[in-house]
């Protein structure tokens, strides 16, 4: 296989950005509400002196500084304080009360965190400002829950073959996918085109997925594993990070026993950024099938798109836009017995129909134990499978 990035064709691009203008339009109609806990992070702490005792009162402010906005809290008798559903990314956490000399520390919040930073403040001898680089332990104490978490780097970065990002779930301990196994046709219980993967043992249909904290489910009847026609989970550039959550978690989760996978797209900031992709794959490229006859048959797929996002008012309101297609020509490989050329020759009239209902042989007859002819030839045939797919999604923050 050999993949890489190109500049997209001027039509696509034309069409492209009619897209994004549609969901801006689209967008615009809607507002935002409190993220759900399933998809947020939170930071906690307390504000003491130098000698260890509790500061209450004290002023502490939670600036996010991918869109600007800003928490304001104050401190209980104990000196503590606590910020929660909060959106992954970069924070400032400041704090300060009259008499003493303001500290700041910096913190990036993963999906499901829940950071703890202590701020020690020095009575306000000197005029002077001090900074910490807060590096908070991505391992929940409060809870049992075990979290695996794939992070922006790691989605954007690693090799995937048709771009279905579902396929990194497997750098969790204890999920094995399981969609070779997969059985059954359309309207069974298996009959989902996604990938299916097995937590801790579980069955694939056992698995809870979440998309910005809303259930993400796929077409067939009972099975709610996501995929579409192509049988990928596109939408790569939208997601920022996802995590698996298995064996034990916090009541927020549920509804099915197996992994919850939580899934978190990306926003818009205060910064425009965007990119613009092709990837390309051909059968010039692959090597033969070992069940291929003749020539290599016919594949071609092409997964091309672009996503946008930024602000439409700064430090108030953000959107961001995410458009892939997938276009794909696959000869399917398949060896089917049929009736050899002796055999269709010989046969009565009567039969001669229904022989025809088999395709001609372009293989070899197969021979009986005695080496007498057997009646049986192997015909190769490559059907080609087209598929189109077009993905997109849209998200609109607004702060309140």
């Amino acid at each position: 296989m050999l993949s890489g990035r190109s500049g997209v064709t001027t039509h696509r691009l034309r069409n492209l950005a009619l897209l994004f203008l549609l969901v801006v339009l689209i967008s615009g109609a809607f507002s935002t509400t409190t993220s759900l806990a399933q998809d947020d992070a939170a930071i906690r702490g307390a504000l003491s002196d130098a000698t260890g005792s509790a500061i209450a009162g004290g002023t502490v402010k939670i600036k996010n500084l991918e869109t600007g906005s800003l928490r304001t809290l104050t401190t209980d008798d104990s000196g503590r304080y606590d910020a929660p559903a909060l959106a992954v990314g970069a924070y400032e956490v400041s704090a300060e009360k009259a008499g003493f000399q303001p500290a700041r520390a910096k913190v990036n919040l993963v999906l499901g965190q829940r950071a703890t930073v202590d701020l020690q403040l020095a009575v306000a001898e000197l005029q002077q400002n001090v900074q910490v680089q807060e590096t908070a332990i991505s391992a929940d104490v409060t809870t049992t829950e075990t979290s695996g978490l794939v992070g922006e780097r790691q989605v954007k970065d690693l090799p995937l073959n048709g771009r279905s990002y579902d396929q990194l779930v497997t750098l969790n301990p204890g999920v094995v996918n399981y969609t070779s196994q997969r059985a059954g046709g359309i309207g069974t219980s298996n009959s989902v085109v996604g990938n299916m993967f097995s937590a801790s043992g579980r069955r694939p249909q056992e698995n809870l997925y979440l998309l910005n904290g809303v259930e993400y489910t796929g077409a067939s009847e009972i099975n709610n594993t996501p995929g579409g026609a192509s049988g990928q989970l596109l939408g790569v550039d939208a997601v920022r990070e996802f995590s698996v959550l298995k064996d034990d978690y916090g009541a927020e989760y549920g509804k099915r026993p197996g992994a919850q996978i939580n899934i978190v797209t990306a926003s818009g900031s205060n910064g425009v950024h965007g990119s613009a992709y092709e990837f390309l794959r051909n059968s010039t490229l692959d090597a033969r099938n070992f069940f291929d006859h003749g020539d290599i048959p016919q594949f071609q797929r092409n997964v091309f798109g672009a996503s946008l996002g930024g602000p439409l008012k700064k430090d108030k309101a953000f959107l961001f836009v995410n458009y892939e297609g997938f276009r794909q020509n696959l000869g399917l490989s398949d060896v089917t017995l049929v009736p050899d050329a002796a055999s269709r020759t010989s046969a009565v009239a009567g039969i001669r129909p229904l022989l025809a209902l088999w395709p001609v042989a372009n293989g070899p007859e197969l021979l009986t134990s005695t080496g007498a002819p057997s009646g049986i030839a192997e015909a190769f045939t490559n059907p080609v499978q087209h598929v189109r797919e077009d993905f997109g999604t849209a998200r609109f923050d607004e702060a309140l």
